[in-house]
């Protein structure tokens, strides 16, 4: 049977992040991509310029109407934008018995637009965070999910163990904020760290990096490989469309989710 993927998240008119770069994601590894839509962006390159929230009913009724007819094997949830539709979105995954679950904490864009309502952080935590197999926040979400400042790896590896306790069975924090010649993403599973490296590359085009890297864990899961193998496979995807990114429009450019086929 092909493999299912669902993806819910923002929409991004110019392609890069969102949605667009999580169906774009599945097709590469294969997967069956279905979406239901949390936001409508106004973005381009250079920023977010004006979201408009989707009604939570509406998100719900997306929701119910792909699960209950298609079904997916692994799903993940992106920029969900207020506290409202983050408790829809639990709901549904829990009335669906969704199993395969990764959190990608989306709360700030690249040029720093607040993707996340301020008080929507401490509803995600309570509501999603619990259902999550894999949760996938870069060092400054890791930071205000933990409470605690990400720096280096050992804050990393303190943010993760704090993350845990919220109710993921996984906690993956990203490295791409930090610094060093290379990128380490460290993977905790409450027993111990895994890391993953790869060679940093400078390059202003990253746009979409974190829903990427996100979804790509997603296509494994559904796919039905294990947490550490999905990451791993995830990783080595997003570092070659990182090295052959696409250098389109005048600020941060969107990576090449189709480098494979070079």
């Amino acid at each position: 049977m092909t493999a299912r993927a669902l993806t819910i998240a923002g929409s991004d008119p110019g392609g890069g992040a969102g949605v667009q770069a999580d169906l774009k994601t599945f097709s590469a590894f294969g997967v069956y991509g279905m979406s239901a839509i949390t936001a409508v962006t106004v973005q381009n390159t250079l920023g977010v310029k004006e979201v408009l929230r989707v009604p939570s009913a509406v998100v719900r009724g997306q929701l119910d109407a792909v699960l209950s007819d298609i079904g997916a094997d692994a799903v993940k949830t992106g920029m969900p934008g207020s506290g409202p539709v983050i408790k829809a979105i639990a709901a549904r995954l829990r009335a669906h018995r969704v199993r395969r679950l990764v959190v990608d904490p989306v709360m700030y864009a690249k040029s720093g637009h607040a993707l996340l309502e301020p008080r929507a952080a401490g509803v995600l935590i309570r509501e999603l965070l619990p259902l999550a197999l894999l949760v996938t926040p870069n060092a400054p979400e890791a930071s205000r999910l933990s409470g605690v400042a990400v720096r280096d790896g050992e804050s990393a590896r303190s943010a993760a163990r704090a993350i845990r306790a919220l109710g993921p069975a996984y906690v993956l924090v990203k490295g791409g904020h930090l610094d060093g010649p290379v990128c380490e993403d460290i993977l905790y599973d409450g027993e111990g760290f895994t890391v993953f490296r790869s060679p940093r590359v400078r390059t202003r085009n990253t746009h979409g990096t974190g829903c990427t890297l996100s979804a790509a864990i997603t296509a494994g899961l559904a796919a039905g490989l294990a947490p550490a193998k999905a990451v791993a496979g995830a990783v080595e995807y997003v570092a070659g469309a990182i090295k052959y990114a696409l250098p389109l429009g005048a600020g941060h450019g969107p990576l090449n989710h189709h480098w494979r086929a070079r």
